[in-house]
C-alpha cells in the first residue's frame, strides 16, 4: 500500500508490514518477528511496536500478552463478517452517490473509475485494488458522509487482505470487479437503487465465496511453500 512522505516511522512500518501480509508473504496466524522487522528496515524496535498497534487497530495483527504479535488469523467466520459488513456500507455508499449526484462535481471519481478499469486488465493486481479503493475514495468524497467515511476507510486494510485473496485465487476476477465498479457507477448516476442493490449483494456473495475457497486451500499451499 502507499503511503505519505510525510507520514511518521511507524505509519511507514504498518506499510511495510500491510504489504507483506496481503501478498501473503506473511501468512495466518504467523508469528511477526520484531528483531526481523527492526533488522531488515533498520528502525528501533520501539517504533515496530508502535506500528504493530496501528495494525492492530485495523485488524491485520492480533497482540497477544508474553505472547508477542501474530498476523491475525483470516477465518471462514471474520471473512463472512467482513463482507456482511462490506455489502452493507457499499450499497449506502451507492445510494447516497445518487442521490447527490451532480455529473460535473464527478468527474474525478468518473476519471479515477476509468484508470481503474484499464489496470482491471494488467497483471497487477495489488495496483488494480489500489485504484478501486481510491475509487471509493472518491465516491466517498460526493456522499459526503463523515461517518461513512471513516468507517469505510478503516475497513480497507482488511479488505484489501480479502480482495487480494480472492483475486489471487480466480483469473479474470478483476475484470469482473473492475466491471462492477463501473457498472455501480452508471446505476448511481441514473439513480437506479434496485440495480445497486442487486449488484453489490452479487458482487459481496462472490467475493466471499471466492475467500472462503481459498482459505480451503490455504494449508497444503503452506505446506508446499507456495505461499
Amino acid at each position: 500500500m502507499a503511503f505519505d512522505a510525510g507520514e511518521s516511522l511507524a505509519a511507514r512500518i504498518a506499510g511495510y508490514l500491510t504489504t507483506e501480509i496481503v501478498r501473503g508473504h506473511m501468512i495466518s496466524g504467523e508469528r511477526i518477528q520484531e528483531a526481523r522487522v527492526v533488522n531488515a528496515l533498520q528502525v528501533s524496535r520501539g517504533s515496530v511496536r508502535e506500528a504493530l498497534l496501528l495494525l492492530e487497530k485495523c485488524h491485520l495483527v492480533t497482540i497477544l500478552p508474553r505472547r508477542g504479535a501474530f498476523v491475525a488469523e483470516l477465518t471462514p467466520q471474520r471473512v463472512r463478517s467482513i463482507y456482511d459488513l462490506y455489502v452493507t456500507l457499499l450499497t449506502m455508499l451507492a445510494e447516497k452517490l445518487a442521490q447527490n449526484w451532480q455529473t460535473e462535481r464527478a468527474q474525478p471519481l468518473l476519471q479515477q473509475a476509468a484508470e481503474t478499469a484499464r489496470l482491471s486488465s494488467v497483471e497487477d493486481h495489488h495496483a488494480f485494488i489500489e485504484a478501486g479503493f481510491e475509487t471509493m475514495n472518491r465516491a466517498l468524497e460526493l456522499a459526503d458522509n463523515e461517518y461513512l467515511s471513516t468507517v469505510m476507510r478503516d475497513l480497507q486494510p482488511a479488505l484489501y487482505r480479502t480482495v487480494a485473496l480472492a483475486l489471487r485465487q480466480a483469473d479474470g476476477e478483476s475484470g469482473f470487479a473492475g466491471q462492477v465498479i463501473t457498472d455501480l457507477i452508471n446505476a448511481a448516476m441514473h439513480h437506479q437503487y434496485d440495480k445497486i442493490r442487486d449488484l453489490v449483494a452479487a458482487y459481496g456473495q462472490r467475493q466471499c465465496e471466492l475467500v472462503l475457497t481459498a482459505l480451503q486451500a490455504q494449508p497444503m499451499a503452506e505446506r508446499d511453500g507456495r505461499v
